[in-house]
């Protein structure tokens, strides 16, 4: 691997004016792709093996008028201050809208307010469910333009009008969160480097590489049905690591520079060594991206694809583009006009950088750093303990959207629960009498708690297949919610003995709680498969049982401290004002297990750039404390500034009106955070200092069994330096066998 990145390093550097252009050509066609086609996100997803799925799949097949899978929208109406919506103008302009909705594009059917029984006691409020022929994906924009013509009408007629609903397209709220974290990066960048050139660098690379990211996922979505965070979630990661990536493989280039070598010699070396980390650290958040899919559900496959693309695309920038644009750089990305005097004083030697410092101190003090570290991760990991999961509907739609209008207008009319009405399926195809046995679902019903209404049962045309339409007095996102559905289902198996029909729950509430507990019972399998992962791929690159261990226990307490900050704003409101959080409600769903794959991969990251320095001290001669303080030297300022940059990136989201993309990004940004300086710099070297050289020791017959990965390149190092005429000769064409 790391002689074929020198080559690859020397040969992109060498033939730098082709591998720009190539990339410039791959951007313009795959942009231009991305403006040519229209592409559609959705946020419908399926959960095989749940009962709102089986109960969905059946109504498709028996239940054809139930549309089950169509999309459909829920106009609402409110009257002008002191108004009614049941007698005058009012009653004739939504009748007149009703009878433009039903002649809208695609639409199946309208249930008109005031023979369903859709206007609320007091007359103000009033709403129309719309039914179309097509599932959400298949909306066309002309159908939603239409939608929004009509209720500009009612608009223009005096009446408050906002719409909710799978066919609903939430418009894009710009924030500022991308160029936050840019601007951030680059002042961090400045301060590390002290030269723009050396700062530019991992900035034009990694906009070019999310650019590319973004456009290719577009031009994925006019042929896939993508969850509608895909291109979000990959931006934000994308950019991040992408940033990080190219600083590494930069500040080895200068280090190597600084050591006399010749520019095109720099950068092969840099690639062969920095670049065999960044390959390894890519593969680590790749895969644990990936292995989102082996949930089986749509939306968590959608995001771990998308972000691992994007990933893929900033390593192989970085492998490429980056030593191209190096050539171009050449020396003068060492020149450091805006370097501090205590900079300058370091580089000369004449003063200890500040990670020297910090990791003396730790090892003077290990116990107490190791013991005020993880008590305090713990601390922070408390409110963890009341984690609640569910999925975000429009009561956490961004304020002001016509879909939080919506949703807060039926619920001061109608109640809460008339948000996520419970769609119950009485399959009666094994029943004796079906007609009857609807008549005690509908009783059943109608005795449970926190039940506000139960509409008739309303049959398939063979009459053995009943919908009943359940509303609970709570809302969808609700305990009390949680706990009708649970008591409904429990109660499936009296009504089975005794008329032989099967009751089952479905509808968008009851498909978000299976989807929580889906997402709940493959969390700890999920964990094991990241956490033995770490074992395996450290144990390969460290030679040690002792070092991979420790770094699965910080990844693992920097997760639950991570879980229990997300907690205390979102659920608990703990210092909401200042994340601008409008209202609590359950964490995400996704969340957790999203935040697992990732933190995964970026703790591996740092774990990688710092301690893999201190192995190769050790295996040199160095004693372990020796080893440990050489690590900070080389890689504390390198490690910091790439934190810094990933928190920035991350926090940028946090000023999105989008509850999970806001969510998200408090919890990469905070998990960053813990991780780099809490577990990374604290908590590894104190670690380290007390195992001593325990830490790096690897029973003889493991040692012989487990291959030699050699992610720092030092294989190469000892090649070219103590040969070499081996220099010219590995300086060729890149080959598979390199």
């Amino acid at each position: 691997m790391a002689t074929f990145l020198y080559r690859l390093g020397r040969y992109s550097f060498r033939r730098r004016r082709l591998v720009l252009m190539l990339w410039i050509a791959a951007l313009a066609v795959i942009g231009i792709g991305s403006t040519s086609v229209s592409g559609s996100t959705s946020d419908n997803f399926s959960i095989p093996g749940t009962q709102s799925q089986q109960a969905t799949d059946l109504l498709k097949k028996q239940f054809p008028q139930a549309s089950a899978d169509a999309a459909s929208a829920q106009v609402v109406f409110e009257a002008p201050d002191g108004q009614k919506l049941t007698s005058g103008a009012n009653k004739t302009e939504i009748e007149s809208l009703v009878a433009d909705l039903g002649k809208a594009d695609q639409v199946a059917a309208v249930a008109d307010p005031y023979t369903s029984g859709a206007v609320s006691k007091d007359g103000t409020i009033a709403y129309a469910q719309v039914t179309y022929k097509v599932a959400q994906a298949d909306v066309t924009d002309h159908a939603r333009e239409v939608l929004e013509d009509i209720a500009a009408k009612g608009e223009r007629a005096g009446l408050d009008v906002d719409m909710r609903g799978s066919a609903i397209a939430e418009k894009a709220h710009q924030s500022a969160a991308e160029v936050v974290g840019v601007l951030i990066a680059a002042v961090v960048l400045v301060i590390t480097f002290g030269s723009l050139v050396a700062a530019g660098l991992p900035l034009l690379t990694a906009l070019f590489g999310v650019g590319l990211a973004i456009a290719g996922i577009t031009v994925a979505s006019s042929v896939i049905d993508l969850s509608s965070s895909t291109s979000t979630l990959a931006l934000m990661l994308g950019l991040a690591v992408a940033i990080d990536y190219a600083l590494f493989i930069v500040s080895r280039y200068r280090s190597e520079l600084r050591e006399g070598r010749a520019p095109e010699e720099a950068a092969g070396r840099a690639l062969g060594t920095a670049g065999s980390a960044v390959v390894f650290a890519g593969t680590t958040v790749v895969i644990a991206l990936v292995g989102l899919s082996v949930i089986g559900i749509k939306m968590l496959t959608d995001i771990g694809l998308g972000a691992a693309f994007a990933v893929v695309v900033a390593v192989i920038i970085a492998l490429t583009l980056l030593p191209a644009l190096l050539g171009f750089a050449g020396t003068r990305i060492t020149s450091g006009k805006y370097q501090t005097r205590q900079m300058r004083a370091v580089e000369r030697g004449e003063r200890e950088p500040m990670g020297v410092r910090w990791a003396r101190f730790v090892l003077r003090n290990p116990v107490k750093v190791l013991g005020t570290s993880v008590a305090g991760l713990l601390l922070l990991a408390a409110p963890a303990l009341s984690l609640q999961l569910g999925m975000p509907d429009d009561s956490t739609a961004a304020p002001g959207s016509t879909q939080r209008v919506a949703y807060d207008t039926v619920s001061k009319g109608f109640g809460a629960g008339f948000n996520g009405p419970l769609s119950v399926v009485v399959d009666a195809r094994g029943s004796d009498d079906p007609q009857a046995a609807a008549n005690d679902a509908v009783t059943l019903l109608e005795s449970l708690p926190d039940v506000a209404s139960v509409s008739p049962a309303t049959f398939n045309e063979a009459g053995d297949v009943a919908l009943i339409s359940a509303v609970p007095d709570s809302s969808p996102s609700s305990e009390k919610t949680v706990d009708l559905v649970s008591d409904i289902r429990d109660r499936s198996a009296a009504l089975q003995d005794d008329t032989g029909a099967d009751l089952l729950v479905t509808g968008t509430t009851a498909l978000n709680i299976d989807f929580s507990d889906k997402i709940s019972s493959a969390m700890a399998p999920y964990l094991c498969v990241v956490v033995g992962l770490a074992l395996i791929l450290l144990m390969l690159v460290f030679r040690s049982i002792l070092v991979p261990l420790k770094a699965a226990g910080g990844f693992l307490l920097s997760i639950l401290a991570t879980l229990g900050v997300i907690v205390a704003v979102f659920q608990k409101g703990w210092f909401a004002d200042v994340f601008g959080v409008d209202s609590t409600a359950p964490i995400v769903s996704i969340l957790p297990i999203f935040m697992i794959g990732v933190v995964f991969g970026l703790a591996m990251d740092y774990e990688v750039f710092l301690v893999t320095r201190m192995r190769e001290e050790y295996v040199h001669g160095a004693e372990p404390n020796e080893a440990i303080v050489a690590g900070f030297r080389h890689g504390a300022r390198v490690v910091t500034a790439a934190a810094i940059i990933m928190i920035a990136v991350f926090a940028g989201f946090i000023l999105s009106d989008t509850t999970i993309i806001k969510s998200m990004g408090l919890g990469l940004a905070a998990a960053v955070l813990l991780d780099a300086f809490v577990v990374r710099m604290a908590i590894v070297p104190a670690a380290m200092a007390l195992l001593g050289r325990r830490a790096w020791t690897l029973p003889g017959r493991l040692d012989r069994l487990l291959p030699n990965v050699d992610v720092e390149g030092e294989k190469l190092r000892h090649l070219l330096d103590d040969n070499p005429e081996h220099t010219m000769q590995l300086a060729t064409v890149p080959t598979a066998k390199g």
